[in-house]
């Protein structure tokens, strides 16, 4: 399994306003090397952030830079700390590079889980071009604006037992529990979700961010970081085969317009809070 990947690791397309949209887990390709150690029910790919680049399609006319992985996140996870330290404390979760699918049961036939070495090749060659490419666009876009919002998209099954207990809310929108943007931001974001009617919401429920959101987030040196974590019942079927609905994705487009649209619209000021580490 030691090969360099030959294709692209991401897309990006750039845009000018300070609002960057990452879909780390968006990606549905795979080594076939990678995946001729990975079960039948793996290679269906089951925990796909499925459809994110087309359902946030429309934020390309409002100027914001979209930032897409291509691989798989059973080749690795680009949302989990390089050292592959845990999320959540207590409950179970993923890997840096997963062993198991989120209802728990095994990626890899038995024997075949990568080794240490293979795991840091992976994170040479998948997990490191995104973040230095994410880190760059910041970085751009906060030179250009002196502040710049993250915006990480999901998406994810509603009901996962083995992840969280019953029904997840529609729309779970994480900022570390208020330390990854401004008091500000998440006050305006959380109006928005109580303004429409649509769908159930949480702000920092069982999805508080992961580490994209958590390392990237410093609102007191001008990175703003938010997670939308979308239950997939808002734009599809959640059983095989996986596709679009599009009745729900009329109903769904609006909401999220609305959430970027505010995102744009709020700027910092010197009064601006996170809340304390």
């Amino acid at each position: 399994m030691g090969a360099s990947p030959t294709k692209p690791i991401f897309n990006l397309e750039r845009g000018g306003a300070p609002l960057l949209i990452s879909l780390p887990h968006a990606g549905a390709e795979y080594p076939p090397e990678v995946a001729a150690a990975w079960t039948e029910a793996a290679r269906l790919l089951p925990d796909t952030d499925w459809f994110l680049a087309d359902i946030y399609d429309f934020a390309r006319a409002l100027d914001v830079t979209l930032l897409g992985a291509r691989w798989s996140r059973y080749v690795i996870d680009l949302n989990r700390p390089p050292d592959d330290a845990p999320l959540y404390a207590q409950a179970n979760q993923t890997e840096l590079c997963p062993t198991r699918m989120f209802d728990g049961q095994p990626i890899y036939v038995a024997g075949k889980a990568p080794s240490a070495d293979e795991i840091a090749r992976r994170r040479d060659n998948y997990w490191r071009p995104y973040h230095d490419a994410l880190e760059q666009e910041l970085a751009r876009l906060q030179a250009r604006h002196g502040y710049v919002i993250l915006w990480e998209g999901h998406s994810i099954k509603s009901e996962l037992p083995w992840l969280f207990e019953g029904k997840l809310p529609d729309l779970n929108l994480g900022t570390a529990d208020g330390r990854s943007c401004s008091q500000a931001l998440r006050q305006a974001l959380s109006d928005a979700l109580a303004a429409q009617s649509l769908f159930t919401y949480v702000v920092d429920g069982r999805f508080k961010g992961g580490y994209i959101t958590r390392h990237y987030g410093r609102p007191m040196a001008g990175r703003h970081a938010v997670q939308l974590e979308m239950s997939w019942s808002c734009y599809m079927a959640e059983t095989p085969p996986y596709v679009i609905d599009a009745a729900r994705l009329e109903r769904l487009r609006p909401v999220l317009q609305a959430l970027l649209e505010t995102a744009l619209r709020w700027k910092p000021s010197d009064d601006d809070r996170c809340f304390p580490t």
